[in-house]
């Protein structure tokens, strides 16, 4: 096994190279920020299942389109064009379109009195939010040298559980607000029920925040070696990933089982609570946003850290062997925590869950960008991207109802639906990362030339 660890010289010439630390860490910032917005916006309907429900007359497999299916539509669908985009022009330039459409199409989502107008609405958010991580990844990945990815992916990556439990405490609390006060009128727009407002006041913020992403300078685009690059032909892409194949399959489509985890419960864990242990809007904002925003953000931090640890040690395939890590450490949660008799023991076993499946999320893309050529980042993110929400977002906030509706035909049996579906995918995912290994070692060596 080759050590993936340099020396102190190399570090240092390699360093020199890129932008200084402190403007890189800067960025991350920005774009942490942005993933931030991207998910209140994004999340904020999960704690809203209940009142959307009654106000629009819904079943459990209707909310679940609007929770995955309609937002994942788009989302995926034009993930490759854009990561393309990402790779051939400004990539803050697409980030900043893109938080401005979201922004715009959550405020559509306060408007809308009907399901079609909110699906469509959902769909909007998708189209806008497509633009970011692809072109995210491949801005730090030229920020930062490949020692220290993981950790600066993981860190941008914290976005997604800041802005959640951001999503789900504040929501709640607007939520429980205005409905003891019959909801919000607008000038115009007239009489808003609670939920209706609470989009309104979430999507506003993003349209703010646009011109942020001007401070963002764009960085060269580099090789693995720091080399100047130029965007790949689609066959040339297309041949890259005919050659490594597995690496790629095994690697996209075990993320996208933990991701498939982590969306059913993101989606259904606010109204497991409320179902199954009468606890309010606010009262599930609070308890379950404050797990997501401290256990979710250290878990992709400590997945972040605990990859850059095995590479240091010489382990070639450290970003996906920390992935099997997670997937292993969250098996018997995710079996157990659905099934405990109260509240609180329920939310001391969902900590243990949201963090083991947000140790993948900083090492995922992390081991993209590191096993793929610079011209092919974004394409290839988008590609991960399209694997991760189709099969993730796309599918498990229905396959959960789908289980509720027709399998037990009860609503208050979504505990049982959510261990049905979350722990076969933990060790499915388990056993096709570790499958992805050598695989991922060989493409390793083809790019770089060093034996893995």
């Amino acid at each position: 096994m080759a050590s993936g660890k340099p020396d102190s010289e190399a570090h240092s010439s390699e360093e020199a190279r890129y932008p200084s630390g402190a403007y890189a860490w800067y960025v991350v910032a920005v774009l942490m920020t942005v993933y931030i917005f991207s998910f209140v916006d994004r999340q904020l309907l999960a704690l809203l299942v209940k009142p959307i429900k009654a106000d629009l007359g819904l079943s459990d497999t209707q909310m679940s389109y609007l929770l995955g299916f309609s937002f994942a539509l788009f989302y995926t669908l034009l993930g490759v064009p854009l990561g393309r985009l990402a790779d051939t022009r400004s990539r803050r330039t697409l980030i900043a379109a893109g938080l401005g459409l979201w922004s715009v199409m959550t405020l559509g989502c306060g408007l809308a009195h009907r399901y079609w107008q909110l699906f469509l609405a959902r769909m909007g958010v998708g189209v806008g939010e497509a633009t970011l991580s692809p072109a995210a990844y491949s801005l730090i990945a030229d920020y930062f040298p490949p020692r220290r990815l993981a950790l600066a992916i993981s860190v941008y990556g914290m976005g997604i559980y800041l802005g959640a439990g951001i999503a789900y405490a504040l929501g709640g609390t607007i939520v429980s607000r205005l409905i003891a006060h019959g909801g919000l009128t607008l000038p115009i727009v007239g009489t808003l029920r609670a939920w209706q407002a609470a989009f309104i006041m979430v999507g506003l913020p993003g349209l703010l925040f646009a011109g942020m992403l001007y401070t963002v300078r764009e960085p060269l685009r580099r090789g693995l070696k720091g080399a100047p690059a130029s965007v790949a032909p689609v066959g040339e892409v297309i041949r890259y990933f005919r050659t490594h194949w597995a690496a790629i399959t095994c690697h996209n489509l075990g993320f996208a089982l933990l991701s498939f985890v982590g969306w059913a419960n993101f989606s259904w864990i606010p109204a497991f609570f409320q179902r199954t242990y009468g606890w309010t809007a606010a009262e599930t904002g609070w308890r379950y946003g404050g797990v997501i925003f401290v256990f979710g953000s250290l878990g992709i931090l400590a997945g972040g850290f605990l990859a850059d640890c095995l590479a240091a040690r010489g382990y070639r395939d450290a970003r996906v062997r920390a992935g099997v890590a997670a997937a292993l450490i969250n098996c018997p949660f995710a079996l157990l925590y659905p099934l405990m008799p109260n509240g609180a023991s329920a939310l001391v076993l969902v900590a243990p869950t949201t963090f083991a499946v947000a140790m993948a999320f900083g090492t995922a893309p992390a081991a993209i960008q590191e096993m793929m050529p610079n011209t092919m980042r974004g394409q290839a993110s988008a590609v991960y991207l399209f694997a991760i929400n189709f099969i993730g977002l796309g599918g498990a906030p229905t396959a959960v109802a789908w289980c509720t509706d027709y399998l037990f035909q009860d609503e208050h049996c979504l505990g049982y639906s959510l261990a049905l579906v979350g722990f076969p995918a933990c060790v499915l995912s388990a056993v096709v990362l570790a499958a992805g290994l050598r695989p991922f070692r060989r493409a390793l060596e083809a790019l770089t030339g060093k034996a893995a």
